[in-house]
Formats: C-alpha cells, sequence, structure tokens
C-alpha cells in the first residue's frame, strides 16, 4: 500500500518537454497544472517529497480538512507548493519564509493562484523566533491551520522553530506537519514537540522515511 500510494504521488510530479532558461517542474494537484521556479543553490528553493505528501494529503482528505475560508499559514514555505494547493483548494493563505526566498516564492504564488483562488496568498517573511509578537501579534492573528513541510532538518534553529510553533498556534489550531527522517535530531526534535502539542501519526511511508503528523495544543486534539 505505501509503494501504491507513494507512485500516485510520485506521478503527480512533470518536467518541461523542452530545456528551458528557467529551472521548473510541475504538478498536478486541486484540479490545477501548477508550475514551480526553483533554484538550486539553497536548500529553500526546491521541491521536497514532503511537500507533495502533504499536498496529496490536503486534495485526498478535502471533506475531512476542508480548507474553504479557512486560514492557513505555511512556515519554511520554500518554493510554495504546499500554500499553492491550500490556496487553491479554498484556504485564505501566509506563506512565509526567510527573505532571500520571497522573491522566488511570490512568482511562484502568484503566477500559479491569481485568478484561480478564492483568496489571494500572502506572501510574509518569517524567521523563525525572530519578532514573532511584532509580525505576527497573538491578540489579532489567529490560523486555522498550521502547515509545515520538511522544515525539521540539520540546522542550528530548532528551538527557534518550536517557538514559532508555540508562538502561532491557539487552542484550536490544527498543524499538519510532513516530516522526512534523516537524523537522531529529528527523533529529539519530536520528544520536544510533544511536551508542547499532542500530536497524531496520520500517515505514513516507510520508503520514503516520511511521516504525516496532525497536532494541536496539550488537551486540545479530543476537545
Amino acid at each position: 500500500e505505501d509503494e501504491q500510494i507513494v507512485a500516485e504521488i510520485m506521478r503527480r510530479r512533470f518536467f518541461p518537454a523542452l530545456i528551458t532558461h528557467k529551472t521548473w517542474e510541475g504538478f498536478h494537484f486541486a484540479g490545477h497544472e501548477i508550475r514551480i521556479t526553483e533554484a538550486t543553490d539553497c536548500y529553500g528553493a526546491v521541491v521536497w517529497p514532503s511537500a507533495l505528501v502533504l499536498c496529496y494529503f490536503l486534495e485526498t482528505n478535502s471533506k475531512q480538512y476542508n480548507l474553504v475560508d479557512k486560514t492557513v499559514i505555511e512556515i519554511g514555505a520554500g518554493t510554495g507548493l504546499v500554500s499553492i494547493v491550500a490556496s487553491l483548494l479554498g484556504a485564505l493563505v501566509t506563506a512565509t519564509d526567510l527573505p532571500e526566498l520571497l522573491g522566488n516564492l511570490q512568482h511562484n504564488v502568484l503566477q500559479n493562484t491569481k485568478q484561480k483562488s478564492k483568496h489571494q496568498p500572502c506572501v510574509k517573511e518569517l524567521s523563525w523566533g525572530i519578532d514573532l509578537e511584532k509580525n505576527f501579534p497573538r491578540s489579532s492573528c489567529h490560523f486555522d491551520y498550521i502547515m509545515a513541510a520538511d522544515v525539521v532538518y540539520y540546522h542550528p534553529f530548532l528551538d527557534e522553530l518550536l517557538l514559532t510553533f508555540d508562538h502561532l498556534c491557539k487552542n484550536d489550531t490544527v498543524i499538519l506537519w510532513a516530516m522526512k527522517f534523516r537524523l537522531e535530531k529529528e527523533n529529539q526534535f519530536v520528544d520536544r514537540f510533544q511536551i508542547l502539542f499532542d500530536l497524531e501519526l496520520i500517515s505514513n511511508f516507510p520508503s520514503l522515511k516520511i511521516a504525516l503528523y496532525k497536532a494541536m495544543r496539550k488537551g486540545m486534539m479530543k476537545a
């Protein structure tokens, strides 16, 4: 079953028939052909398999996780694929990442959602753990969903990532998080994450070493 679903997910990706001056990949999600411009000079400017897993989940579980008119923030949006798919499914999306990635992110989001989405997505800078209250004040920012794909990898900012999840998450916020396990640090982060949040494994793809989680604040999952 794992291999069958993974094969279906990977079939959603296609490549240009002709070589072009810009590197791009194509994807079929939410009834649209999505073209993503990539860069090869940084991790955040390519599409990783975890993003495809999360997009596939959003599309195939759109009744249970109805995104129409829901507020969504994606952290570590990278090329923007997850934000684009969430927007095409009707959500009011804020796509966030580091300043150096915002130009490419804005380009991808705009070209794939303009006149196609119910709500035009917003692209905004978010450096984990920095100026959170200033840029996303708790009193006025409410998100129904926080989405993240492959944000946990070998880097020195895992404390800031956890702080960011904590700041953005209200009692009724649902976190949908796709994660590829590479190193022991990933397991350690999951353990620390569960101090603040209840975590439920909703899909698992051993062949990709990717797990998809749903999380909410402690005690709110059953409520």
